[in-house]
């Protein structure tokens, strides 16, 4: 028989960003309204469409990552999952001893690699002069498994509980870090390390949404100034890259060992659009309900929520579709509410997206001060409600909501709060 349902707090934070190599640095960024975009160097894109993404810079991975996982071909991405993992463990205090490895586990939110040009092209080459087909080496296969980095953190962390590698593209941490509250609600774990890591600043994925119209070609010799959530002028995202990590525990335990709470998590909902690939629904659909079944789960009154931390991606329909889908929602209290987007500053770390929001969301709770939406000059057609532009502010609230929506119509949303004494 399953126990109640337990409550759940976030005790541990890392992060890998644009503007940071750790979870501090990137808090101080964002406050300080800091950009983090600038010149692509992961491949040459200088005869492409788009030039410009958030870059992480100065990333030392032999500081930050075990010596024995550096070996087992981890790749960009999954080098910056195990770091802000390592990051997160550090911040909540987690030993060996700190509860049974079958009831610890790991929830991440990626997506898989991409080949590099000169491999996919011996591979067609192969295929359209009918060569034996192009074995691709072990270690390139393992380098674009998005499992690999997730199975570095569980063995470091000595994690045999459960085990969720989700790829939902700009919504994955999202539904990661939801459903490791849920396994911890529903007694399958009592403490789980959740969020996402992403790189998709490869020459595919540069091709492949600007083919789709979806990356911003603007202010290419002004990268700082590209990402323009809400902006009047917004005419898509910027890629960026990086990760976001959390140890979540059950209420109880994490007081029995006294560990340093951040935010408890009271409210989760995951929905479909059902709509249309890359377009967001022009009434809300799928993105309203969403938020109002977060709500609903965690019993927080919409008038006592303070905080959004908006998907907020600079694109005409996402950014309207949020707005609009605010407004349902939380009705007259929407005009009252401060809602950014860190996107404006990192760019878009799709499968890590919602996780660099929980960040900015946990740091309302805990200074009472909100990142600002920058570039934000004159907000767009009916989007009218107080998206903190270009200044942080302060906000008295105890109650916050991150919002994560993807390409496919996947949605999540969840609720956070300052630890409730009951």
């Amino acid at each position: 028989m399953r126990p109640a349902q337990r409550r759940v707090v976030i005790t541990g934070i890392g992060a890998v960003t644009p503007v940071g190599n750790d979870a501090a640095t990137t808090w101080t960024s964002f406050m300080a309204g800091r950009s983090g975009v600038g010149p692509i160097t992961t491949f040459d894109a200088s005869t492409f469409p788009v030039r410009i993404a958030g870059m992480v810079r100065d990333f030392d991975p032999e500081s930050r990552i075990p010596r024995a996982d550096l070996r087992r071909n981890l790749s960009r991405q999954g080098m910056f999952g195990v770091a802000a993992a390592q990051e997160a463990l550090a911040d909540a205090g987690v030993g060996a001893d700190t509860y049974r490895p079958r009831d610890r586990g790991v929830s991440v939110g990626a997506t898989s690699g991409r080949p590099s040009l000169d491999e996919l092209a011996e591979i067609f080459h192969r295929f359209r002069d009918s060569l034996p087909l192009y074995r691709q080496p072990l270690e390139h296969v393992l380098e674009r498994d998005q499992n690999v980095p997730a199975a570095a953190i569980a063995r470091s962390a000595g994690c045999e509980g459960p085990m969720l590698g989700i790829s939902t593209a700009c919504t994955a941490s999202g539904h990661a870090i939801g459903e490791a509250y849920r396994r911890i609600q529903e007694g399958d774990a009592r403490l789980m390390i959740a969020g996402g890591y992403d790189s998709l600043i490869s020459w595919l994925d540069i091709l492949g949404f600007s083919l789709l119209g979806a990356l911003t070609t603007d202010f290419a010799d002004e990268p700082e100034r590209a990402s323009r959530p809400f902006s009047a002028d917004r005419s898509g995202f910027v890629l960026g890259e990086g990760a976001a990590m959390f140890v979540l525990e059950d209420l109880e335990g994490a007081r029995e060992r006294g560990a340093t709470i951040h935010a408890e998590l009271t409210g989760y909902a995951a929905t479909m659009n059902a709509y249309r690939m890359t377009d967001p629904p022009p009434d809300g659909g799928g993105v309203t309900l969403a938020m109002a079944r977060a709500l609903e789960e965690s019993d927080v009154p919409p008038e006592d929520i303070g905080y959004i931390a908006a998907h907020g991606t600079s694109t005409p329909g996402n950014d309207l579709c949020e707005t609009l889908a605010i407004k349902d929602v939380f009705g007259a209290h929407a005009p009252q509410l401060a809602i950014s987007s860190v996107k404006s500053m990192v760019g878009h770390l799709t499968a890590a997206a919602a996780g660099v929001g929980l960040i900015g969301a946990l740091g309302v709770l805990r200074e009472g001060r909100a990142p600002p939406t920058i570039n934000l000059e004159s907000p767009g057609p009916k989007l009218d409600l107080d998206y903190v532009p270009n200044t942080a502010k302060s906000v008295d609230t105890s109650a916050a909501m991150v919002n994560a929506f993807a390409f496919g119509g996947t949605n999540a949303c969840f609720i956070l709060e300052k630890v409730r004494a009951s």
